[in-house]
């Protein structure tokens, strides 16, 4: 495993578990790491080496079709749309 996103910054974790949710969601296995007890330690969203290029591919689409696209993603999973 080798960390695609680290931070300690003070919304690090809620990031963490966004990309997790979103690299789970896509197929990509992931793990959160990091203290929750101690929020000013450095948080990491892990993935296996040889999905590493996947993963970051998959954020950068998500972050490129931004928040209209997750919501309307989120709606077709429901079956709403």
């Amino acid at each position: 495993m080798v960390a695609l996103f680290a931070s300690s910054d003070h919304k690090a974790e809620m990031e963490a578990m966004a990309i997790n949710g979103l690299l789970q969601a896509n197929g990509i296995p992931s793990v959160i790491v990091g203290p929750s007890t101690i929020p000013s330690l450095e948080f990491q969203v892990q993935v296996p080496r040889h999905l590493l290029d996947d993963a970051r591919r998959t954020i950068e689409e998500a972050r490129a079709s931004g928040p209209d696209a997750a919501d309307e993603a989120e709606q077709a999973s429901e079956g709403t749309v």
